[in-house]
């Protein structure tokens, strides 16, 4: 039976954003099938499950933040802007199209949508939330424009919805996390113990 990650992450997080190319390799390495899922990370999971927005956490917390981001950048050989123009952002729009992608032209679609929509925050300082910039994202890897009109309907909010929630009920918390068989590994730095699990 082909195993299944299920990868629960924000469009806006840097963490999957420093994780999301490795992740590729492995699950492509591992010839195992991905199912991603979107969620609602500020507004509804950090609420259900006691984590706080960035501007919200102790000034101890924020300075540590940004030292572990500069860190695993450097040791990742990743570019990352510390203080991107456009973040914290309303990454919903974004989520909803990666949704919409996955549903109508595959998990590897939806995979090569998200680097793109994550690069554009932490690399190219772009603006996830305007429309503009999800359709410049979906011509750059080869999708139709036309994909951005469904974040607008109601099937693709009910899987966004359904996303957030299963998150919660198994126990997510945070962004990037990968499933497998109820198994949780949160964070891209849980890689290493993710690719020996699909071994």
């Amino acid at each position: 039976m082909t195993i299944t990650v299920n990868y629960y992450l924000a469009p806006s997080s840097p963490w999957t954003y420093l994780g999301h190319a490795r992740f590729t390799s492995i699950v492509h390495a591992a010839n195992v099938n991905v199912r991603l899922f979107p969620v609602d990370l500020g507004g509804r999971v950090f609420p259900a499950t006691g984590g706080l927005p960035v501007g919200q956490r102790s000034a101890q917390r924020q300075a540590y933040r940004l030292v572990e981001l500069r860190r695993f950048s450097e040791h990742l050989e990743m570019a990352l802007n510390l203080h991107p123009k456009f973040f914290p952002v309303n990454a919903d729009p974004a989520a909803k199209l990666i949704v919409a992608v996955q549903e109508k032209e595959g998990q590897d679609a939806a995979l090569t949508l998200t680097e793109r929509i994550l690069s554009a925050v932490w690399v190219r300082e772009e603006n996830i939330a305007e429309p503009k910039t999800l359709e410049a994202a979906l011509h750059q890897v080869g999708l139709s424009a036309a994909l951005l009109g469904l974040i607008n309907e109601p099937w693709v909010q009910q899987l966004y919805d359904q996303n957030t929630i299963q998150a919660i009920e198994l126990g997510v918390f945070g962004s990037p996390s990968y499933v497998v068989d109820q198994e949780i590994f949160w964070g891209q730095d849980r890689l290493d113990f993710l690719e020996k699990r699909l071994r």
